[in-house]
């Protein structure tokens, strides 16, 4: 045993500090610059906070939302910065606008503090209020409150569960679209425990963000304050919403059971029912909506209507910039998908080719027919288009091989300086990312909003040959579509500011 006496705790404590503190004028300036941030940052966010509070305003920075965020999301957010401004945007721009929006009365908004700062630099005005009340002239002393519309999902599987997650957020967001019931098919005494613990709990996508308490009386599940009424029926048309207080619902019917015109016109024979999308390629004559790209046909007497698929929504508004700039001849498109509920977990009985074979084990290849649903969407790719897909043992994020013969030659870097520019300042910012890494791998992609994201170091051109690898997260960035669409027929998109005017080299 050593005859040395014990050190004090607080001295190796305050010796270890001092090890610490001790470093290389260039060292010294990184630790005070961050400090610094730390302190904007720190400021940033009880202003955040209030604008959400008591005006209703979501704030983002170049589409990054401040949402529950920390000091440090914050200081994440203005270094992405870099790929829309090339530099980092410094939290002294966006510091004085959030400063000055607090103190103005603003109605409901998305405002993108980022956009602000940079456009209020690049303007050379000198009264930044003046500015603002000008930029964001729609809002300012209005009042432009969402009106509240019902939504019920009809399901609660994989996709059910997340656009339950994503609603009630926005809700929380905006307003506007609420969700106010999820019908099932009873399957025990505590089937709604079971519901509420998958809501709660996901292998994927993680912990639900908040809080979920099971009212059993009831039958209601609340989460984050949100009542969701469980409602056990057997078939689409039996259910009175109204008896739930429901009215002028929409029906989101993510069971895929139905997919024509028929079979989903069952929901609307329930009292309280207007309208039904479905989470599956439609049938028939029922349009297939991809937001972003043919959501302007929605039509008031459109009472059903599909959301089309995930890896439709993934590829048509990668398609649609490439075909709009440099015509497409023809392609084909291989999907590597993630498996699906639909396969078997051990060799069984399947009515489908191969896909009775283990999921986890193999790579299943099978048929697609997001190839020929792009022509639904955009009906200039009638007849262009193949496709085939292969299933792969991992439970999420899937990724499109585009491959495609052109009119217009083009090479490599100009068609990735092209899509990353239009995954920045275009009408489809939020349907196309873009992304350039060496190190990018599929669980990289997880959650994200987007419907697909260009992975820019894989792409290949040579002369009009063109292929492209699009990743996306066929269930969260699906059901990110499939809200914005629900959002579009219930009539409460929150609108953007400020209002962006795409680059001529983009239209």
């Amino acid at each position: 045993m050593s005859c040395t006496p014990k050190a004090n705790v607080s001295q190796l404590f305050n010796y270890r500090m001092k090890r610490m503190t001790v470093s290389t004028p260039t060292n010294t300036t990184h630790q005070q610059d961050w400090n610094h941030k730390l302190t904007l940052a720190q400021e940033m966010l009880p202003l955040i906070s209030q604008l959400h509070r008591e005006n209703n305003v979501v704030t983002s920075i170049f589409g990054r939302l401040l949402v529950g965020v920390t000091d440090i999301d914050i200081i994440k957010a203005h270094r992405y910065a870099r790929r829309i401004v090339e530099k980092e945007l410094p939290l002294e721009d966006t510091l004085p606008v959030l400063r000055e929006l607090v103190q103005m009365n603003l109605g409901t908004a998305s405002i993108d503090l980022g956009r602000l700062a940079s456009d209020y630099k690049k303007s050379g005005a000198s009264d930044l209020r003046a500015y603002l009340n000008e930029a964001l002239a729609d809002v300012v002393d209005t009042d432009s409150e969402l009106e509240p519309r019902d939504v019920v999902l009809y399901g609660f599987g994989r996709i059910g569960r997340l656009l339950a997650r994503i609603l009630i957020a926005r809700e929380a967001m905006y307003g506007g679209a609420r969700l106010r019931a999820v019908v099932v098919r009873k399957k025990g005494d505590d089937d709604i425990v079971k519901r509420a613990s998958l809501l709660r709990r996901d292998s994927v996508h993680g912990p639900f963000d908040g809080t979920i308490t099971v009212d059993h009386e009831k039958e209601v599940i609340w989460a984050n304050g949100t009542p969701i009424q469980m409602i056990y029926a057997n078939d689409p048309a039996s259910i009175d919403y109204t008896e739930y207080g429901i009215n002028d619902a929409i029906v989101v019917d993510n069971t895929g059971v139905w997919r024509d015109e028929a079979g989903l016109s069952q929901h609307l024979k329930s009292k309280g029912v207007s309208r039904v999308l479905l989470t599956a390629p439609g049938k028939g004559d029922i349009k297939n909506i991809v937001y972003g790209i043919n959501h302007a046909d929605i039509a008031d007497g459109d009472q059903i209507l599909s959301a089309a698929s995930c890896t439709t929504n993934g590829i048509t508004p990668v398609l649609k910039v490439i075909n709009d700039r440099y015509g497409v001849v023809h392609g084909h498109v291989e999907t590597v998908h993630s498996y699906t509920n639909d396969q078997n977990l051990a060799d069984n009985f399947h009515k489908g080719d191969r896909r009775g074979r283990a999921a986890g084990l193999n790579m299943v290849l099978t048929e697609t027919g997001a190839a020929k649903a792009v022509s639904k969407a955009l009906p200039e790719f009638e007849g262009k288009l193949t496709g085939n897909a292969i299933r792969v043992p991992t439970p999420d994020v899937s990724m499109a091989v585009l491959n495609l013969e052109l009119e217009t030659e083009t090479t490599k870097d100009e068609v990735n300086n092209f899509l990353r520019k239009v995954s920045t300042d275009s009408n489809l910012r939020q349907q196309i990312d873009y992304i350039q890494s060496p190190e990018v791998v599929s669980t990289d992609l997880l959650g994200t909003t987007h419907a697909g994201v260009v992975d820019g170091l894989a792409t290949i051109s040579a002369g009009k040959h063109l292929v492209l690898y699009v990743w996306y997260d066929n269930e969260y960035g699906y059901s990110h579509q499939v809200v914005r669409v629900v959002e579009e027929i219930a009539g409460v998109r929150p609108r953007i500011y400020p209002a962006r005017t795409v680059p001529e080299d983009l239209k």
